[in-house]
């Protein structure tokens, strides 16, 4: 009587879907994953444990680490007008307007 060794079949056509779907399923949880818990590839305006400062008179930033006083010459950004990330609505508005020496958010003249 002869007897086939598991081993030494081809692999047959389900068994290699199978190994597909399961592979589309894991890309399919992790695509989910990153949705669902907020995960974002736009790049922050400042690391972890730091906060974006503002150049008085002028459109250059900085990031300052938390619990520190921004640097001479820097102020905070005015209360919910922080920018998040690169190019977010504020970044874009701060690209055209900065804060005087009063604290006051002024236009900036073109080409300053």
């Amino acid at each position: 009587m002869r007897t086939t060794h598991l081993l030494h079949r081809p692999p047959t056509a389900p068994s290699v879907c199978a190994g597909r779907s399961v592979r589309g399923l894991v890309l399919a949880c992790v695509a989910a994953a990153a949705v669902l818990t907020g995960c974002s590839m736009e790049e922050a305006t400042c690391g972890g444990g730091e906060y974006p400062v503002l150049s008085i008179g002028g459109t250059g930033s900085a990031c300052v680490p938390k619990g520190e006083e921004p640097p001479a010459g820097y102020t905070r950004y005015p209360e919910g007008k922080v920018p998040e990330h690169v190019g977010d609505k504020w970044d874009t508005y701060w690209q055209t307007h900065t804060v005087d020496e009063h604290g006051k958010v002024v236009e900036v003249p073109q080409g300053g």
